[in-house]
């Protein structure tokens, strides 16, 4: 009997293990569907393809915004004219825009607020066809920008008054993000181009007619903008997107082999050199905790707001969240996961 109870019991032990196991595996597996079920979806608009979305890019890569419980979707938009009424109807969550769109929508009855910034100076620069070579040459030509009242407008704006032109000596057009190949195939005289396509413009020999990004001039350039009925009801959820957001820059600033390859991969890049400028682009002006520079948003309004706007930056910005992360450490702890110093002034 003991020679046979033995291997009995064996069995018995093995069934049980067995039954353990798969109750164990059975549960988790439940506990990651549940998990999944759990993600909040979360559509981010994209105006205009930018190493200044990079950020985004590497924190979506690196799974931020999932352990953050979001399922983040990416929605190509042409920025400006849309980020008013997309916002307001809740086809996306935040927009992913400039401060001279804001004042914008804001004026045609929108209330936006922008609660974060990935750029807070101005970084294009003007380039112009070939065979244009003075304001005298641009004097009546076609001025491509992306989109009314973005920031691609704006800086229209600014470069052709450094030129002593106005609006009303060329012909401004929208004519979408891919401004680069429209000026270099001289189908518009001038266009305001940031990285990646300004250094490509450089390569292609064109004429940096007014470089505004040499001037560094403090400018709510590439802001995280939301409607302001969202941010009153979802801040907590706006706080976890700003959390992986913010991730996303320390990840970038500090994996530059990982960078690099995200910022190729999503502008399709392939020359290392534009690749190696863009990424110092980006690793020099981006506000590592995507903090809003105040002294830019008051550039925007007083080059961009008419008379009749608001001209109280409270009504455009909303920097709530951005404080709450800072008084709980987060951005510290952000340093001392990544290594990385704070810039100081």
């Amino acid at each position: 009997m003991g020679k046979r109870q033995l291997p009995d019991r064996l069995f018995a032990r093995f069934v049980r293990a067995l039954r353990f196991a798969l109750l164990l595996s059975a549960l988790i597996a439940g506990s990651s569907c549940a998990g999944a079920a759990e993600l909040v979806t979360f559509k981010v608009g994209e105006a205009s393809p930018a190493n200044t979305f990079l950020a985004i890019w590497m924190a979506e890569a690196a799974g931020f915004y999932r352990a953050q419980g979001l399922k983040l979707e990416i929605v190509p938009m042409v920025g400006g004219r849309e980020s008013g009424p997309e916002l307001k109807a809740g086809n996306i969550q935040l927009m992913h825009i400039g401060m001279s769109s804001v004042v914008r929508a804001n004026l045609a009855g929108g209330n936006l607020r922008t609660i974060g910034s990935l750029s807070n100076v101005i970084r294009q620069t003007m380039f112009t066809a070939p065979g244009i070579k003075s304001a005298a040459d641009l004097k009546g030509g076609i001025v491509g920008i992306s989109s009314a009242g973005s920031e691609s407008d704006s800086a229209a704006t600014l470069a052709l008054k450094r030129l002593g032109l106005t609006r009303q000596d060329v012909v401004v057009k929208e004519i979408g993000v891919d401004r680069f190949a429209a000026v270099r195939d001289s189908q518009v005289a001038a266009t305001m181009l940031g990285e990646p396509t300004r250094s490509e413009a450089f390569a292609a020999g064109l004429n940096p007619i007014v470089d505004l990004y040499a001037e560094h001039i403090p400018w709510l350039f590439s802001g995280l903008t939301v409607d302001r009925a969202y941010l009153n009801g979802h801040r907590d959820l706006l706080a976890r997107f700003l959390k992986a957001t913010v991730e996303g820059n320390y990840l970038a600033i500090s994996d530059e082999r990982r960078a690099k390859a995200v910022l190729a991969k999503e502008l399709k890049l392939s020359d290392p050199k534009i690749i190696d400028l863009s990424y110092a682009n980006f690793k020099a002006e981006t506000p590592l905790n995507a903090e809003i520079d105040r002294a830019g948003a008051e550039n925007i309004l007083t080059a961009v707001a008419p008379r009749n706007a608001s001209h109280n930056v409270d009504d455009y910005v909303d920097t709530g969240i951005s404080a709450g992360l800072r008084g709980e450490g987060f951005f510290d702890a952000m340093r001392r996961k990544y290594g990385i110093r704070e810039k100081t002034p």
